[in-house]
């Protein structure tokens, strides 16, 4: 896939400090699939962006410069690990892509659905076959500046709750880009 070079302003945030509780606490970044662990299959999505932050542990090495952090207090929730991500951005984007490390059939095509599904709007998030929100999405970054929580209010927070006031379209998936691995058995069931 070539890159958009429309895309210019973009940048990721990439979620992998999650607790994976139903997963006996394992680094879900380091789950491979394929022979490839989920961090680099994820980071494959933001061919477009001309930066990502990872947050979460440098537990595994990448072929793409990224830059990691990590919450302050650790395992705040996505608000906080998305806040601190928006944080460590060099440059101020135009344009922001969050995803979790969780969801591997997400894809740069999927990025570019969004991005222009949420042309002249706040933004665009990937939902399930429910209709519920995905942790994929694109938000303008003076659109998620405006709803922005104190530091004491984002750890805890849910997403649904910091994006509630902005105008977000809903995008539907492809195939099965709105799975993520949440068990054991979600990973088994989710073929290479």
């Amino acid at each position: 896939m070539d890159f958009d070079l429309g895309a210019a302003g973009f940048s990721g945030v990439l979620l992998a400090g999650g607790t994976a509780a139903r997963m006996d606490g394992i680094d879900k970044a380091s789950i491979e699939l394929g022979g490839r662990t989920l961090l680099e299959i994820c980071l494959d999505a933001f061919l477009d962006a001309d930066e990502v932050v990872v947050v979460g542990p440098r537990t595994v090495r990448t072929t793409r410069p990224v830059t990691f952090t990590r919450e302050d207090p650790p395992l705040g929730g996505p608000v906080a690990g998305l806040l601190t991500g928006v944080d460590a951005l060099l440059r101020t984007p135009r344009l922001l892509g969050v995803l979790a490390v969780d969801m591997p059939r997400v894809s740069a095509h999927t990025f570019r659905r969004l991005r222009e599904a949420g042309t002249d709007r706040d933004g665009a998030f990937l939902v399930d076959e429910d209709g519920r929100r995905q942790l994929c999405g694109v938000v303008a970054f003076e659109a998620l500046a405006r709803v922005r929580p104190d530091l004491e209010s984002q750890h805890g927070m849910s997403l649904r709750r910091l994006l509630a006031d902005l105008d977000l379209a809903a995008v539907e998936p492809l195939g099965d880009e709105a799975r993520d691995i949440d068990t054991w058995a979600d990973l088994r069931d989710l073929h290479p």
